[in-house]
């Protein structure tokens, strides 16, 4: 007889601790960019709006290939395809370091998005072959706690790496790419070697386990649509369409704040090591956050209020921080925007593999994380552009609430929608 509980416990500890740290050293190296910001504008004589164009070329790369890797992930297994992402994303960040104009700059941000795509959406598909739907929100959680604690430990990382500024005859924006490299690569090659790609392939799952996890995903996914597989008519499903409209606020509120929380508190007057350790505290509560309203959204039907809930705090938070002027209370209130920003986002992703599977899952899942992530490409275009215009820091924050608080109107409409549908 199969336990439940235990099976998902044992394949929890097998997959989502290694995923997550997979996760910490991506998102360590995407943001790495938001410190390297800080001496790397002087250095390459690049304007605030000038830079946030580079950086943000990142997601252009990334949304032209996210489809593609994950249909790539689903033909030729996540343990190949995730090696393949983290070996080249680490090679072109070796790359960045040396980077001499601007227009090398663009260059190397834009395929470093093309070697990451499918990386976070490839991991969502890949928990729909592992979890049963009800469990699928808290995984997500649990997955993305890891990017909390990589916000967490790249703050000070990031700090220190900068105050190297001169040692080995390299410049301190030059050591922040050069350190958060290696684990990619490392990873990459740990990942061929540790991974498998379905339960059926593991080795550490018993027969009658994977027999229990066969069936019990089998008949829930038994009454989807007849086309619920099918990559192609995934991109053109209405609920994948509105889903991808909805998503965009999110990553442009928190690719926003991420890449700007750095700035506002190096105007605190503190040294590059000091802003690293004071930037620990908002990841810390996004983590705390992304594990309490996720496990608590997958013991309920109506997972809306788990999403939109969090989205309008944060919203409010946003606005709040840019009228206050009292630094401590401003940043306390960005700490808790932090957390409403993500908190939402893994119930938001247990949705599709509601009526998605296969390659439609792979598909329809990248499809709204591709579309979605052009948020940070508008973050880290307009957010420079309001500062440079406005002179201040914070005015960016009246434009993220905005953005924040429309995604969380458009999920409204859209849970409404997929419960017409029977779907949620």
């Amino acid at each position: 007889m199969v336990s439940e509980k235990s099976l998902i416990a044992k394949i929890t500890w097998r997959l989502m601790p290694f995923l997550g740290l997979l996760y910490l050293i991506a998102y360590i190296d995407r943001q790495n960019v938001s410190y390297a910001k800080l001496q790397m504008v002087d250095a390459l004589g690049l304007s605030e709006y000038a830079y946030g164009l580079g950086a943000s070329l990142f997601f252009v790369g990334y949304f032209l290939f996210e489809v593609p890797s994950n249909l790539f992930l689903y033909r030729f297994g996540a343990r190949v395809w995730f090696t393949r992402i983290m070996v080249t994303w680490g090679l072109i960040t070796i790359t960045l370091a040396f980077t001499q104009s601007p227009t090398m700059f663009y260059i190397l941000r834009f395929l470093l998005g093309f070697a990451e795509a499918g990386f976070f959406p490839g991991v969502l598909y890949l928990l729909t072959l592992w979890f049963p739907k009800d469990n699928r929100g808290r995984m997500v959680g649990l997955f993305m706690i890891f990017s909390a604690f990589a916000n967490a430990l790249g703050a000070p990382l990031g700090g220190m790496l900068l105050d190297l500024d001169g040692v080995l005859g390299l410049a301190g924006w030059e050591w922040v790419f050069l350190a958060t490299v290696v684990p990619a690569v490392i990873a990459g090659i740990a990942t061929f070697l540790y991974l498998d790609d379905t339960p059926q392939t593991a080795k550490f799952l018993t027969e009658p386990e994977k027999q229990w996890l066969a069936d019990r995903l089998a008949q829930e996914n038994a009454g989807m649509d007849e086309h619920a597989d099918n990559g192609f008519k995934a991109l053109i499903n209405p609920r994948v369409l509105l889903m991808s409209l909805c998503y965009i606020g999110f990553p442009l509120a928190a690719y926003g704040l991420s890449y700007w929380l750095p700035t506002i508190v190096q105007g605190f007057g503190v040294s590059n090591t000091m802003n690293g350790v004071i930037n620990i505290m908002p990841w810390l509560i996004v983590a705390l956050a992304l594990w309490i309203i996720p496990s608590a959204a997958d013991k309920t039907q109506n997972k809306t209020p788990y999403i939109v809930g969090p989205a309008f705090i944060g919203a409010i938070c946003l606005a709040l921080s840019a009228v206050i002027s009292a630094p401590i209370l401003q940043f306390a209130l960005l700490c808790i925007a932090a957390a409403g920003i993500f908190a939402g986002q893994p119930v938001f992703w247990s949705l599709p593999g509601r009526f998605l599977k296969g390659a439609g899952a792979a598909a329809g899942i990248a499809a709204i994380n591709s579309v979605g992530n052009l948020g940070g490409f508008i973050a880290q275009n307009v957010v420079p552009w309001i500062k440079d215009s406005t002179g201040s820091t914070i005015a960016p924050m009246f434009f993220l609430s905005v953005c924040l608080a429309l995604a969380g109107v458009l999920v409204i409409i859209v849970g409404r929608m997929l419960s017409e549908r029977k779907v949620g």
